[in-house]
């Protein structure tokens, strides 16, 4: 085949997914001339093509990504190997050799992403359509943006030859949606040597945007752990034109009643104290005013009622919370059933003495009714202590911040969960970090995992070179 036949398919394939060429579409569509494509029209083709592979989670196909990835990297030289313990789920690992006079450092994705229901989108989930600045598809916010930095990072750390104190590990892993055991608890558990590292960065954070004003970058230092709950109510089954004091549905909305009023214990520790203050010193006197009482422990019961009713996002940061979230029982309208059961979904916080939680929510419960038991069909994340906010790392993410944004870097606590918290856990220093997301988006729909998930097009390159500058920064030689 010529060269020119070589280039030709190349454009059509281009064409065919959807990418503007704009100018010199041949710099980007063929290969061996790619040095002519700069850093942006390269990390945007592949974010295009990586969204456009249907990895929903179940049953999740991440081996598409991860031969597109594999491809790439093997071109440019890089040392790649696959795991699995499902081939349709195997997890990939890149990795640039330092001097070794540090310990690695270790940047990871996930491919997966959650389900979706195609009818509820205006554009096509997998389309990765481009309108407005904005990108629309499933996973455009989560993760398939940490996925293509840490190959952008690694490719465009090999291409400059810039020597490295460290070795940089790229991780593109399977199943962080649900926490199956694809993905990062097989690494763990079974080649953890491959993905040791003294450093980690991964998704979680974000820079915020409100009103079209960037205000401050988010950096996940910790995360609360997922447990859930199951409340089974039994009673005596019967007519339901004769009520019974014994009814299930009945014991069991009173203990829902009960659970909801209880408000658990409030507590900061020392990534949630350090927002807070941090967001004080960026707010406006009167938004200030809760988050300074906060932190100084006055009025915290007004604070409280402020912030569940104003900001409950940031209620869930210093408490455990608790949410009930599914109902089941009866099946006949003149059948009073035997039994009924609430699912509850509580975030705890990193330090929380769980099995103690739990005998306190039996406390609250106070029904010989209702059985409390926790769900072991859920996989909890484990706990740890917080990452350290006095590490090099720290440092470099807020000098990548500063430098790209221009905005302080505030360290923040994850009312959800990732894959941080198993590497976390084995000592690990990692941080969240992530695009330009605006606070309007989530209320409108347009946030992770929604119907209409989306990411500002600049907001993701801008991204690419922070996660560039904070990588190069900890790694390169001095």
């Amino acid at each position: 085949m010529t060269k020119s036949r070589r280039l030709a398919i190349a454009v059509t394939a281009m064409l065919l997914l959807g990418v503007d060429l704009k100018v010199d579409a041949y710099r980007s569509a063929y290969p061996k001339v790619g040095a002519y494509e700069s850093p942006d029209e390269e990390a945007l083709r592949h974010f295009l093509a990586i969204l456009r592979l249907d990895t929903q989670n179940p049953p999740g196909n991440e081996v598409l990504v991860v031969e597109y990835l594999k491809g790439v990297l093997e071109e440019a030289g890089i040392e790649t190997r696959v795991f699995a313990l499902d081939p349709k789920r195997p997890n990939l690992v890149a990795r640039l050799r330092g001097s070794g006079t540090k310990r690695p450092l270790l940047v990871m994705g996930h491919t997966d992403v959650v389900t979706v229901d195609a009818t509820k989108w205006k554009h096509p989930p997998f389309s990765a359509t481009r309108e407005g600045g904005y990108i629309y598809a499933r996973g455009t916010q989560d993760d398939k943006p940490s996925v293509v930095a840490g190959l952008m990072t690694v490719l465009q750390l090999k291409r400059s030859g810039v020597r490295l104190d460290r070795d940089v590990v790229f991780l593109a892993e399977a199943s962080e949606e649900g926490n199956r055991p694809f993905g990062i608890n097989h690494m763990v558990a079974d080649h953890w040597a491959d993905i040791d590292a003294e450093y980690c960065l991964a998704e979680g954070g974000g820079v915020e945007r409100t009103a079209g004003q960037v205000r401050f970058a988010a950096v996940a230092t910790t995360e609360k752990i997922a447990h859930t709950i199951s409340l089974v109510a039994r009673g005596t089954a019967g007519h339901g034109s004769v009520p019974l004091q014994s009814n299930a549905i009945v014991h069991l909305s009173q203990a829902i009643a009960r659970i909801a009023a209880w408000r658990t214990p409030m507590r900061l520790n020392d990534t949630t104290r350090a927002y807070f203050t941090g967001l004080a010193r960026l707010s406006s006197p009167e938004e200030a005013e809760p988050y300074r009482a906060l932190v100084e422990g006055r009025d915290l019961e007004r604070v409280q009622d402020h912030l569940a009713a104003n900001e409950p996002s940031l209620s869930s940061q210093i408490r455990t919370s608790i949410s009930p979230n599914i109902i089941k029982g009866g099946y006949l309208r003149n059948v009073i059933p035997s039994e009924a059961e609430a699912t509850l979904d509580i975030r705890a916080l990193p330090d929380e003495d769980f099995p103690a939680f739990l005998e306190r929510l039996r406390a609250i419960v106070d029904d010989p009714a209702i059985a409390v038991t926790r769900v072991e069909s859920y996989p909890t994340r484990p706990g740890s202590a917080p990452s350290r906010l006095d590490t090099e790392a720290f440092k470099a993410i807020e000098a990548a911040h500063k430098k790209v944004y221009g905005v302080p870097t505030l360290p923040s606590m994850l009312t959800g969960g990732t894959d941080m918290a198993q590497v976390r856990a084995r000592g690990v220093q990692c941080y969240g970090i992530g695009p330009v997301a605006d606070t309007e988006d989530a209320t409108l729909g347009f946030g992770a995992h929604s119907d209409q998930e989306r990411i500002l097009e600049e907001g993701f390159l801008k991204f690419v070179r922070v996660h560039f500058e904070i990588v190069r920064d900890l790694a390169a030689a001095r």
